[in-house]
């Protein structure tokens, strides 16, 4: 497979840091993105060697966004594989007592942080007529559950953004929503307690996750897809 040029929010933990490693691995350069300095201190000590970028991003905050994409793009163009795996989730409480601020924080990672990313990173893919867009779903944005509410409302939206924005790609491109499955990373651990160690780690998932990501195509664009188990 052509080495592919791949773009990662939520790059520093869970998910995302156990797809940088496999994406690498593979020979792929990667642009990811995290909140925290720490772990972005680590992937550019780690990966110092190679193309790989990793920037502080805060997704919520569009300016941010904007900026890095344009560092991104200046340094060779708009990626092939453009990830939206960045996501937190409300601690377990009914609806009526999560706080506002909570709330507002679910929805501004899960669903404006999509937005943003899109937003400053589309365009030129749309230029080129060519890339793929993959946008992290869940579970729980196919069903629901109790005491995640806000969580379940973001993934339900973010299922109706990709299937609205594959209708509006020209012919050649993907837009999917994806169900990654249930992974056993810290936002399962703040749902399910110590039922999370039931499930596989992030570095398990991605042995098969990384594969059939990088096998998403046009033939794929406009469906809700999961990675196989």
């Amino acid at each position: 497979m052509p080495n592919r040029r791949i773009v990662l929010t939520g790059a520093g933990r869970g998910l995302g840091r156990a797809m940088v490693e496999r994406f690498i691995a593979a020979g792929h350069v990667v642009y990811g993105c995290s909140q925290s300095a720490e772990p972005v201190a680590e992937l550019q000590r780690k990966f110092k060697q190679g193309p790989h970028r990793f920037a502080r991003v805060n997704v919520t905050n569009d300016q941010q966004v904007q900026e890095w994409a344009a560092e991104v793009l200046a340094d060779g163009g708009p990626p092939d594989l453009l990830i939206n795996n960045a996501a937190v989730c409300n601690k377990n409480a009914k609806l009526w007592d999560v706080p506002p601020d909570e709330f507002d924080w679910v929805i501004d990672t899960n669903i404006k942080g999509v937005y943003y990313v899109v937003r400053h990173f589309l365009p030129p893919m749309v230029a080129t007529g060519a890339g793929t867009i993959v946008n992290f779903s869940s579970a729980w944005g196919r069903s629901a559950a109790a005491e995640v509410a806000p969580y379940c409302a973001t993934k339900y939206a973010i299922e109706g953004l990709t299937l609205a924005l594959a209708q509006e790609l020209p012919a050649g491109m993907c837009a999917v929503p994806l169900n990654p499955g249930i992974i056993n990373t810290d936002m399962l651990q703040s749902a399910f307690g110590e039922g999370a160690k039931e499930y596989p780690s992030p570095d398990r998932w991605a042995e098969k996750a990384v594969p059939y990501l990088l096998g998403l195509g046009p033939q794929d664009s406009g469906q809700s897809v999961t990675v196989p188990q």
